[in-house]
C-alpha cells in the first residue's frame, strides 16, 4: 500500500460525505426472496458470475484500504448471501487489520449458527439478519426456499452466545403477504437486545414486480405498533442513518423503520457500493456502475485508483427515491442481489 495517500473528506454534488462502503462478496444466494431474487428470473440456469470475474479477497482489501484513506469508517459485507463465499472469515481478518474500520455483515442467517464463532474471531463487529416472518409458512413464502425460520433463530441465538451484542433484524413488509409479521416480530424480540427494523417494500432492481399498492407506509406500521406497544422517537445517532428509530416507552427495546418510498432519505445518503465483479455504484437504484476491477488488474497504482474513486464520488448526484415518480418509468435498475441491499 502507498503510505503517502492522505486522509480527506469527499463530498458529492449534493454535499454528502463519503462514509460507508458496502461490498457484495457474491451474487449467489440460497434464498429466492420475491422482492430480491424471484425464482422465475433467478432459476437453476441463471448465469451467475464465473469465478475469474469475482474480486479476490486481496483486491477487495486493497480497494477498502483506499476507501479508508478517503474517510470510510464502516464496511458492510453483503451479497447475494455473503456466508456462501468460501473462507469469508479470511476476508474479515484482512479488513479488520485496516485502521478505524467497523465491519458489519448482512445475512439471511440460514447457516449463521455454523459460522458465527469464526466470524466473531475474525473481527466482525456487527450483524444484521434478514427475516421477513416468524411463522414458517410465511417465511418460506417470502424466501421461496426450503429453509425453516428456526434455522435463522438458531443463528441469532448462536451469534449472541459468541459475543455479538448489537444484532438487528430487517423485515421487508408487503401488504397482503406478511402484514402480520410486524406485530409477530416486534412481540418476539421485545425485551431482548435485538432491534427489529421494518422496511417499506421498495422498487429495487427490475424483476421484483413492485407495485405501490403493496407498500405499507412506515407511518401506518408505526401506528399499528404504537397502539399495542407505545413508542417514542429516538434521535438519530449519525449522518446517513437510514432507519428512523423508536424505543418502547416501557424501556423494553427499540424498533426502526426504513422509509425509502414514503419518506426518502437521499439527502443524507453517504453510501457507495462495490459489486462482486468490481464495479462501483453510487445508488441502490443505479442503472450503471463504474469499473474498478480493470484498473486493479491492469497495474494501476493506489494513487490512480484513489483519483478514480474520488472523481466518481465528486460527480455523484443520485437521489432516486426523491424523484421516483419522475424517473421510475422505463428505468432498468441493477438488481439488489448484484450490489447488495
Amino acid at each position: 500500500m502507498n503510505d503517502n495517500l492522505l486522509d480527506s473528506t469527499l463530498v458529492d454534488q449534493l454535499q454528502r460525505p463519503l462514509q460507508d462502503l458496502r461490498i457484495s462478496v457474491t451474487d449467489r444466494c440460497n434464498f429466492r426472496c420475491t422482492y430480491c431474487m424471484p425464482r422465475a428470473v433467478f432459476g437453476h440456469d441463471y448465469p451467475f458470475l464465473p469465478r475469474p470475474d469475482i474480486l479476490t479477497f486481496e483486491e477487495i482489501t486493497r480497494v477498502s484500504q483506499i476507501f479508508s484513506n478517503l474517510g470510510i469508517r464502516k464496511i458492510r459485507l453483503t451479497g447475494g448471501e455473503p456466508l456462501l463465499r468460501k473462507n469469508l472469515e479470511q476476508l474479515i481478518t484482512q479488513l479488520a487489520s485496516l485502521n478505524n474500520i467497523e465491519i458489519a455483515l448482512t445475512t439471511n442467517a440460514s447457516i449463521l449458527a455454523k459460522k458465527a464463532k469464526a466470524l466473531k474471531e475474525a473481527g466482525l463487529n456487527r450483524l444484521t439478519v434478514s427475516m421477513d416472518a416468524l411463522d414458517n409458512p410465511t417465511f418460506q413464502l417470502m424466501s421461496d426456499a426450503d429453509f425453516h425460520v428456526e434455522d435463522v433463530l438458531k443463528g441469532i441465538e448462536e451469534a449472541h452466545k459468541v459475543g455479538f451484542e448489537d444484532i438487528k433484524v430487517n423485515c421487508v413488509i408487503k401488504r397482503g403477504v406478511n402484514d402480520h409479521a410486524l406485530l409477530d416480530l416486534a412481540r418476539y424480540f421485545k425485551g431482548t437486545a435485538v432491534t427489529v427494523r421494518f422496511i417499506e417494500f421498495m422498487d429495487v432492481g427490475s424483476t421484483n414486480n413492485w407495485q405501490p399498492k403493496e407498500v405499507i407506509p412506515a407511518q401506518e406500521m408505526r401506528d399499528t405498533l404504537h397502539a399495542l406497544f407505545p413508542l417514542e422517537p429516538v434521535p438519530g445517532s449519525y449522518l446517513g442513518e437510514v432507519a428512523r428509530s423508536y424505543r418502547y416507552q416501557d424501556g423494553s427495546g427499540k424498533v426502526g423503520f426504513i422509509t425509502s418510498v414514503t419518506q426518502p432519505f437521499c439527502q443524507h445518503c453517504t453510501r457507495i457500493r462495490l459489486s462482486t465483479d468490481g464495479k462501483l455504484y453510487s445508488c441502490l437504484f443505479a442503472t450503471t456502475g463504474q469499473d474498478i476491477r480493470t484498473m486493479l488488474r491492469s497495474g494501476a497504482s493506489d494513487n490512480e485508483l484513489q483519483q478514480a474513486i474520488t472523481r466518481i464520488w465528486q460527480q455523484r448526484n443520485d437521489r432516486y427515491s426523491e424523484v421516483r415518480q419522475i424517473e421510475s418509468r422505463n428505468r432498468k435498475k441493477i438488481e439488489m442481489s448484484y450490489i447488495g441491499g
